[in-house]
Formats: C-alpha cells, sequence, structure tokens
C-alpha cells in the first residue's frame, strides 16, 4: 500500500493533481484494535470518500482456527455488502518478458488478453447456511436483477474488447445456474454484436491451462468466479501482478487479487505491483487516461529492467520499496 501511495503521489506531482488519503483500520489489525474486522469508522470513511483502496486480507491465525468466530474476511464481505459492490472486474494480461515463470509454456500464453467478472454479493458466500453437529448447508440463491446488473456490465465489456462473452456456470447440475443461463440467453439480443458462449467449471478449468488465449471477457457467479479468477492470476508467472476493482451502487473499490503475504511481514520483499495497478485501473475510471497509462509505462519499464521482488526475480531482487521508487521516478522522469 506504501507503494501504491507513493506512485499515486508520483502521478500528483507529474500531473497537477491533488489525492487526499483517510487510511483507516481493516481485517486482523482491525480485529486486534477494536474486535471488528469493519469497524464503523472505516465503513463510515470508505462510504464518503470518491473511491477504496484496499489492501490485502487474511492472517494465518484466523485461517488456521476453524473455530474462529470473528475474522479478516468477514470484513471484506461486508464491505462489499454494504457498498453494494457486485461486480469484481479482474483483467490478466501477460508481461512479455515473464513468460518464462508462468506455469505454461510461453507459446501456450501467446495472445492471452482477458477479464474476468465475477459477481460479488450473491450466491453461496452470503446464502442462509445451516449448521448442527453432524451436517452442514450453505444456500447458492441468486435473484434474476442480480444476474442481469453483472451481465450488462460484461456484455459491455465484451463490445468495447473482441466481441466475446463466456458464461462460465454448472447448468447440467445447478438450478441456479439454469438461471443465469436464462438471463443471458435473454439479454444476447440487446447485444447482437457479442458472442456468447457458455462452460460448464470445470471444463472452463481445464481450458484456462489448455488454451486460455480463448477467452476474452469471462462473467460467473461469485463461488465460481473466486476460483477461476485465482486459476487465471497465475498464468502471467505471479499472483503479485494481477490488480482488480470493484463496481456497485456507491463508490469503487480497488485491491490487489491476492490475499496477505503473511510470511513476508516485515521483510520489505513482498511485489506491490497488484496494488499499484489497481491504482492504475483506478485512475482509468476517473477517466485521468494519460496518467493510467503512465503507470501502466512505468510497470512495463521495471519488468523490461527486471527491477523486480524476489518472486520474480530470484537472483537479483528489489525490495518492495525499491521497485515502488523505480516506478516513481520513472513517472517522474516521463
Amino acid at each position: 500500500m506504501q507503494e501504491a501511495i507513493k506512485v499515486l503521489d508520483a502521478i500528483a506531482e507529474k500531473f497537477q493533481h491533488d489525492f487526499q488519503y483517510d487510511f483507516q483500520l481493516m481485517g486482523a489489525v482491525a480485529i486486534d484494535e477494536t474486535g471488528d474486522p469493519l469497524p464503523e469508522k472505516t465503513l463510515e470513511s470508505c462510504k464518503r470518500t470518491d473511491a477504496v483502496l484496499l489492501g490485502a486480507i487474511g492472517h494465518p491465525r484466523f485461517d488456521n482456527n476453524p473455530g474462529a468466530t470473528v475474522r479478516p474476511e468477514q470484513g471484506l464481505l461486508r464491505l462489499r455488502k454494504e457498498l453494494g459492490l457486485f461486480a469484481n472486474v479482474r483483467p490478466v494480461r501477460i508481461f512479455e518478458q515473464l513468460k518464462h515463470l508462468s506455469v505454461l509454456k510461453p507459446e501456450q500464453l501467446e495472445g492471452v488478453d482477458m477479464v474476468i467478472y465475477r459477481e460479488l454479493t450473491g450466491g453461496i458466500y452470503f446464502g442462509e447456511k445451516n449448521r448442527t453437529q453432524d451436517t452442514a448447508s450453505d444456500l447458492c440463491l441468486y435473484h434474476r436483477h442480480e444476474i442481469e446488473r453483472i451481465a450488462r456490465l460484461a456484455f459491455e465489456a465484451a463490445i468495447q474488447r473482441r466481441g466475446k462473452l463466456c458464461l462460465i456456470d454448472k447448468a447440467n447440475v445447478l438450478d441456479s445456474s439454469r438461471l443465469w443461463r436464462e438471463v443471458l440467453q435473454s439479454m444476447s439480443t440487446e447485444f447482437p454484436e457479442v458472442i456468447l458462449d457458455y462452460m460448464f467449471v470445470d471444463n472452463a478449468a481445464m481450458q484456462m491451462i489448455l488454451n486460455p488465449a480463448q477467452f476474452d471477457v469471462i462473467v460467473t457467479s461469485n463461488m465460481f468466479g473466486d476460483i477461476i479468477s485465482d486459476e487465471a492470476s497465475v498464468l502471467g508467472g505471479s499472483l503479485g501482478l494481477l490488480p482488480s476493482s470493484s463496481a456497485g451502487n456507491l463508490t469503487k473499490l480497488y485491491e490487489p487479487c491476492h490475499g496477505s503475504y503473511p510470511q513476508a511481514a516485515g521483510k520489505n520483499i513482498a511485489n506491490p505491483l497488484a496494488t499499484i495497478l489497481s491504482v492504475e485501473m483506478m485512475l482509468r475510471d476517473f477517466n485521468l487516461l494519460q496518467e493510467a497509462d503512465a503507470i501502466q509505462a512505468a510497470a512495463e519499464y521495471v519488468v523490461q529492467q527486471n527491477i523486480l521482488t524476489p518472486d520474480l526475480n530470484t537472483e537479483n531482487p528489489v525490495t518492495c520499496s525499491e521497485l515502488g521508487d523505480a516506478m516513481a521516478s520513472r513517472i517522474l522522469s516521463m
């Protein structure tokens, strides 16, 4: 987060802007200080602001304790609900110089350029939950309007891209998925220039490895989107490269795709690029296109020069703060 602010400050200096920040607690640190993963003070600040830039959420002491009743992720789920953040947008772009670090062969990454629209406020994560000593259930509930609003964003994105939209579901088994197909089929007449396709989630997980370049825009439900977007995120060589935004009824939220990295705490080695590129998405949404392009160009520069943290450069890595310094300096010198 410090490096993202450093880069944003460089943008402010270069383009004569004035960004005002309001830092608030959330997640594990908020639980430690207040007992609440999303304190009311934090929530009120988020509702007042023009945009929210969120640090990674999660801590192993909660992950490894199934009996914990208060968890950092509860704060994120509540924030999504309170801000009406119904659509998570995750672009997947491949840096040419980092193809060799991918889990796939470089030739399989040719032409990979996709964006995933994941529904955020419905489905199994938010459905009614029941638990007895020996049984447990989580209801996957979707309303037509919840599907329509994210599908519209995905269709509109496809128009601006290569004109292909793929719905990932499990319609051969789940009634909720059949509703998704019904809604998108009915909406497709509004977007005749978009080719609408469907893929079962198990096949999609396989195709993401066999032929990821086939995907342009993907739209899917909350849980399927959670899984498939994390799979897609490692195509480029590191989860630390991919940004995201969440659109809703109030302000937008921007965050890296990855969770927290507790093993790196205090070591200054985490990759800040995903958070910095989330700032790039934020500027683009505010139509600050030159500013966003400057961040993208600076990211391309540090990758080309191998100014990278240990996850991407094992032989001669830089620190997290040094990477931020390099990007800020590059922006100011443009």
